[in-house]
Protein backbone atom coordinates (compact mmCIF):
# COMPACT_ATOMS: atom_id res chain seq x y z
CA UNK A 1 0.00 0.00 0.00
CA UNK A 2 1.61 2.94 -0.83
CA UNK A 3 0.59 6.23 0.62
CA UNK A 4 -0.09 9.23 -1.06
CA UNK A 5 -1.15 13.06 -1.04
CA UNK A 6 -4.35 12.65 -2.27
CA UNK A 7 -6.50 15.57 -3.68
CA UNK A 8 -8.67 15.30 -0.03
CA UNK A 9 -5.33 15.95 1.73
CA UNK A 10 -4.10 18.55 -0.37
CA UNK A 11 -4.60 21.45 2.43
CA UNK A 12 -3.69 24.45 -0.94
CA UNK A 13 -0.55 25.71 0.98
CA UNK A 14 2.61 25.16 -1.06
CA UNK A 15 5.02 24.75 1.93
CA UNK A 16 2.62 22.47 3.99
CA UNK A 17 1.94 19.96 0.94
CA UNK A 18 5.10 20.08 -0.76
CA UNK A 19 6.23 18.48 3.05
CA UNK A 20 3.35 16.53 3.99
CA UNK A 21 4.19 14.91 0.39
CA UNK A 22 8.28 13.89 1.24
CA UNK A 23 6.82 12.47 4.53
CA UNK A 24 4.34 10.28 3.23
CA UNK A 25 7.31 9.60 0.50
CA UNK A 26 9.59 9.06 3.41
CA UNK A 27 7.26 6.53 4.83
CA UNK A 28 6.42 4.16 1.68
CA UNK A 29 10.20 4.13 1.69
CA UNK A 30 10.78 2.60 4.78
CA UNK A 31 7.78 -0.09 3.46
CA UNK A 32 9.48 -0.40 0.74
CA UNK A 33 12.11 -1.38 2.37
CA UNK A 34 10.56 -3.97 4.62
CA UNK A 35 8.39 -5.35 1.68
CA UNK A 36 12.22 -6.42 -0.35
CA UNK A 37 14.11 -7.53 2.95
CA UNK A 38 15.63 -4.78 3.72
CA UNK A 39 13.93 -3.39 6.36
CA UNK A 40 16.46 -4.18 8.82
CA UNK A 41 19.09 -2.28 7.43
CA UNK A 42 17.19 0.63 6.01
CA UNK A 43 14.63 1.14 8.64
CA UNK A 44 16.72 2.67 11.17
CA UNK A 45 18.61 4.97 8.16
CA UNK A 46 14.89 5.91 7.16
CA UNK A 47 13.22 6.33 10.80
CA UNK A 48 15.91 8.87 11.52
CA UNK A 49 15.02 11.40 8.53
CA UNK A 50 11.53 10.70 9.18
CA UNK A 51 11.92 11.85 13.16
CA UNK A 52 14.47 14.92 11.35
CA UNK A 53 11.18 15.23 8.61
CA UNK A 54 8.24 15.45 11.24
CA UNK A 55 10.59 17.83 13.67
CA UNK A 56 11.05 20.12 10.24
CA UNK A 57 7.61 19.66 9.28
CA UNK A 58 5.91 20.80 12.62
CA UNK A 59 8.51 24.05 13.39
CA UNK A 60 7.31 25.22 10.06
CA UNK A 61 3.61 24.94 10.72
CA UNK A 62 4.36 26.29 14.31
CA UNK A 63 6.00 29.42 13.07
CA UNK A 64 3.42 30.16 10.60
CA UNK A 65 0.58 29.62 12.92
CA UNK A 66 2.73 32.00 15.41
CA UNK A 67 3.00 34.34 12.46
CA UNK A 68 -0.50 34.51 11.96
CA UNK A 69 -1.71 34.28 15.83
CA UNK A 70 -3.26 31.06 14.74
CA UNK A 71 -5.97 30.72 17.75
CA UNK A 72 -6.05 26.71 17.70
CA UNK A 73 -2.28 26.94 18.45
CA UNK A 74 -1.73 25.05 21.52
CA UNK A 75 -4.15 22.00 20.42
CA UNK A 76 -2.42 21.75 17.27
CA UNK A 77 1.87 22.24 18.60
CA UNK A 78 0.31 19.11 21.90
CA UNK A 79 -1.02 17.13 19.19
CA UNK A 80 2.53 17.39 17.38
CA UNK A 81 4.42 17.42 20.20
CA UNK A 82 2.77 14.45 21.73
CA UNK A 83 3.05 12.99 17.98
CA UNK A 84 6.85 13.52 17.74
CA UNK A 85 7.11 11.61 20.83
CA UNK A 86 5.26 8.55 19.64
CA UNK A 87 7.49 8.63 16.82
CA UNK A 88 10.74 8.72 19.06
CA UNK A 89 9.14 5.88 20.64
CA UNK A 90 8.22 3.67 17.84
CA UNK A 91 12.05 4.53 16.29
CA UNK A 92 13.66 2.68 19.57
CA UNK A 93 11.41 -0.07 18.40
CA UNK A 94 12.56 -0.52 15.32
CA UNK A 95 16.12 -0.30 16.51
CA UNK A 96 15.93 -2.92 19.08
CA UNK A 97 13.53 -5.07 17.07
CA UNK A 98 13.65 -4.57 13.43
CA UNK A 99 10.72 -4.10 11.17
CA UNK A 100 8.53 -6.79 12.67
CA UNK A 101 5.03 -7.49 12.04
CA UNK A 102 3.93 -5.56 15.12
CA UNK A 103 6.23 -2.59 14.22
CA UNK A 104 5.03 -2.08 10.69
CA UNK A 105 1.36 -2.48 12.26
CA UNK A 106 2.04 0.73 14.45
CA UNK A 107 3.71 2.29 12.08
CA UNK A 108 0.56 1.71 9.85
CA UNK A 109 -1.31 3.27 13.01
CA UNK A 110 0.40 6.09 12.95
CA UNK A 111 0.36 6.81 9.20
CA UNK A 112 -3.77 7.03 9.69
CA UNK A 113 -3.68 9.71 12.53
CA UNK A 114 -1.40 11.64 10.56
CA UNK A 115 -3.59 11.24 7.36
CA UNK A 116 -6.40 12.15 9.84
CA UNK A 117 -4.41 15.10 11.25
CA UNK A 118 -3.90 16.26 7.59
CA UNK A 119 -7.41 16.09 6.62
CA UNK A 120 -9.43 18.02 9.46
CA UNK A 121 -6.77 19.91 11.37
CA UNK A 122 -4.22 20.98 8.68
CA UNK A 123 -6.97 21.69 6.14
CA UNK A 124 -8.49 23.98 9.01
CA UNK A 125 -4.87 25.15 9.25
CA UNK A 126 -4.41 25.97 5.52
CA UNK A 127 -7.31 27.80 5.36
CA UNK A 128 -6.98 30.19 8.33
CA UNK A 129 -3.62 31.03 6.67
CA UNK A 130 -5.29 31.40 3.34
CA UNK A 131 -7.88 33.94 4.81
CA UNK A 132 -5.32 36.01 6.89
CA UNK A 133 -2.64 36.38 4.32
Amino acid sequence: MKYELTPDLVTGNKLIDSEHKQLLSTINELMDACGQGKGREKSVEVFRYLLSYVNKHFADEEKLQKQTNYPEYPAHKQFHDTYKKTLENMSQSFLTEGPTVKNLSTLNQQVGVLVSHIRMTDKKLAKYLHDHA
